[in-house]
């Protein structure tokens, strides 16, 4: 059968629509199920466990030490694991979609010959991955901003009433948090759809998806405190340092006020000679109020990484399709028929 090169009808993307959103039921289902259920433990985090966490903590601050006083410690408990389990499991989502991509989306079908088989249906390979790419990047997005959007306020929900809830800052939280989520998401689904162009085999696109994945989550790491210009504040040597949230240095005034790092030192002879020269100390942060610039400077990173990552898909599909020339016949792998067969 003869590759088919022209573009294909805009009639046709509904049809490769279809075929996809049936070639990966079984996974639609799933990410639904979970969805669904990670979305009523965020509202729950938001309403009933937060209140009941939160009449524990009033009874426990009111009991003033009291041996005879009696609290709601399993309220308390249950809504602190509850809470890491959905921010443990919102981190772990974009890791998910790179694993599913790298394996079913591309890595599976190039390692069976499905995808061939399409390219030599009137579908030209672009388009082929075109769809690939937006179909799930609009689910994954939808779900991802939703989820991030629940917890969110989940999290606000426990703010100065729930003296065990996590930092704004603290890094689980902050990336399950707002929009960073989605784009970490979309990251992934390019990484693992690259992963599978490359290798054309489903478990190293998996493996190598999610690595890639993880290389994208260590780069927002790294950069998030320098993202968006931090605030320093200064007080006494004999003082505590000043200042809370997500920090980015810490150290010391000299005379000429310099900043410098604390010194090292192991005896209080050895302390007081150290601090002798110096005037307070010093902390560069990042305060609350520094919560959304850092959450879309971190989205605009991952959206940029997940922009190459997906222009790099492209480039990739011209080294796969390299043989399916004009005027040249590409077969079918064997089995591929039943399976195109299957999907429709």
């Amino acid at each position: 059968m003869t590759a088919a090169t022209p573009t294909a009808p805009a009639a046709d993307r509904p049809r490769l629509t279809r075929w996809l959103l049936r070639l990966h039921r079984p996974a639609l289902c799933l990410w639904s199920g979970l969805a669904l259920a990670l979305a009523t433990l965020l509202l729950a985090l938001a309403g009933p466990l937060a209140d009941a966490a939160a009449e524990g903590w009033r009874q426990y601050n009111a009991c003033a030490m009291s041996p005879r006083c009696s609290y709601g410690q399993d309220a308390i408990l249950r809504y602190k694991d509850y809470y890491n389990y959905a921010t443990i499991a919102l981190n772990l989502l974009p890791f998910a979609v790179a694993a599913w991509a790298g394996a079913a989306l591309t890595g599976k079908e190039l390692e069976s010959g499905t995808a061939r088989l399409a390219w030599t249906q009137a579908t030209s390979p672009a388009r082929w991955l075109a769809v690939r790419l937006a179909v799930p990047a609009l689910a994954v997005a939808l779900c991802a901003g939703l989820l991030g959007w629940l917890h969110h306020r989940a999290w606000a929900a426990s703010e100065g009433r729930i003296d065990s809830a996590k930092e704004w800052y603290d890094r689980f939280t902050f990336h399950a948090n707002g929009p960073t989520l989605a784009a970490l998401a979309l990251a992934g689904l390019a990484a693992g759809a690259l992963a599978g162009l490359l290798l054309r085999r489903a478990l190293p696109a998996l493996i190598v998806g999610v690595l890639v994945t993880g290389g994208v989550r260590g780069l927002a790491e790294l950069a998030l405190p320098h993202l968006w210009p931090a605030v320093t504040r200064t007080s006494a040597v004999d003082k505590l340092v000043p200042g809370s949230g997500l920090a980015v240095e810490q150290g010391m005034v000299t005379r000429d006020g310099a900043h410098v790092p604390v010194p090292s030192c192991n005896t209080p002879v050895e302390c007081d000679a150290a601090f002798r020269n110096f005037t307070g100390r010093y902390n560069t942060f990042h305060p609350l109020s520094h919560f959304w610039p850092l959450q879309l400077t971190t989205t605009a990173l991952a959206l940029a990484v997940a922009g190459l990552l997906a222009a790099g898909c492209f480039l990739a599909l011209r080294r796969v399709t390299g043989e399916l020339r004009p005027g040249r016949t590409a077969k079918a792998p064997k089995g591929t028929a039943k399976a195109l067969k299957t999907a429709a």
